[in-house]
């Protein structure tokens, strides 16, 4: 068996407020065409959104997992109100192991049954995963910003440790969330009185420098990056680096055509040249990013690509 065969390609959760219909017709087409074999559900950002589409869960997990994916549940990335740590408590306690932690308040509700680290726990080094993996985590998910040389010890302390190891390899990257909801403020709203005005941007918010220069992304609380992760060509390295799980975050666009362009690199049947035309034309001109994975600035596109 080859490496790439033992790789799982994996759909991070929905970041964005996009409204319930849509979500609905999203994974029904994940579950019906999307090659990938893990799929992360829940609300991350904003415990506000929830109510618009939770109760689509059931139906969406059964769905899912009848098209032969793995459904994991995602808690939310901040928790500061007490509703969000009864949303939080309430899905640390199930009994479910495909759990992913995003937050301290649900690392300590989870206490030391299996659960995944999600991207917003700061899985910096190998003393902080064994530590995790101390307390039940049996995956987790790298951030965004980690360089290739941190991946790969990263990787190797969770392969000595039994876990899992994820690196997202397509989409904008989260870099902060805030207490403060920019959305809202950017409309002149408040927090509490958004109107989820977030809506309105199924992609993020743009936000351009003085010069008018395309910098960031917002979404509620959450600041993006403006260009799409893409580390298409550097997934070669990092499979041999001891990386299991290459996830892909949903955006704008055909998440579909994305998911088959990067298992087709993963199955060989396209090289990373080859495939780079093909997810361009589906992005539709967003530019793309690896610097973080090349010890650069983040926005940055390294030509010269490991793999």
């Amino acid at each position: 068996m080859a490496v790439s065969d033992m790789t799982k390609l994996t759909l991070g959760p929905i970041a964005y407020h996009w409204s319930a219909e849509a979500r609905r017709d999203f994974y029904a087409r994940i579950a019906d065409e999307a090659p990938v074999d893990e799929v992360y559900l829940g609300e991350v950002i904003c415990s506000k959104r929830a109510p618009f589409h939770e109760a689509d869960l059931p139906a969406t997990i059964e769905r899912l997992e009848r098209a032969g994916k793995t459904v994991i549940l995602s808690s939310l990335a901040e928790v500061m109100l007490k509703r969000e740590r009864k949303a939080t408590a309430d899905l640390a306690a199930m009994d479910a192991p495909e759990i992913e932690i995003n937050n301290a308040a649900g690392l300590y509700a989870r206490g030391e049954r299996p659960h995944r680290i999600g991207p917003f726990m700061n899985a910096y080094n190998e003393a902080t995963i064994a530590w995790m993996a101390g307390r039940g985590a049996t995956h987790v998910c790298l951030p965004a910003e980690l360089p290739a040389p941190a991946i790969a010890t990263a990787a190797a302390a969770a392969r000595d440790l039994g876990l899992g190891v994820e690196v997202q390899v397509f989409g904008r990257a989260s870099l902060a969330v805030s207490a403060r909801c920019y959305h809202a403020r950017a409309h002149g709203r408040t927090k509490d009185n958004c109107l989820f005005v977030c809506e309105e941007d199924a992609d993020g918010m743009p936000l351009r420098t003085t010069d008018d220069r395309p910098i960031l992304r917002v979404n509620g609380i959450q600041t993006q990056s403006e260009s799409y992760v893409d580390l298409m060509g550097e997934t070669g390295r990092m499979i041999v680096d001891g990386v299991t799980h290459l996830r892909l975050m949903p955006q704008a666009v055909d998440m579909v055509a994305v998911a088959t362009t990067y298992r087709d690199v993963l199955d060989g049947t396209r090289s990373p040249a080859e495939a780079d035309p093909l997810l361009r034309e589906i992005c539709n001109g967003v530019s793309f990013s690896n610097g973080f994975y090349h010890g650069q600035a983040g926005y940055r596109r390294i030509a010269a690509a490991a793999g």
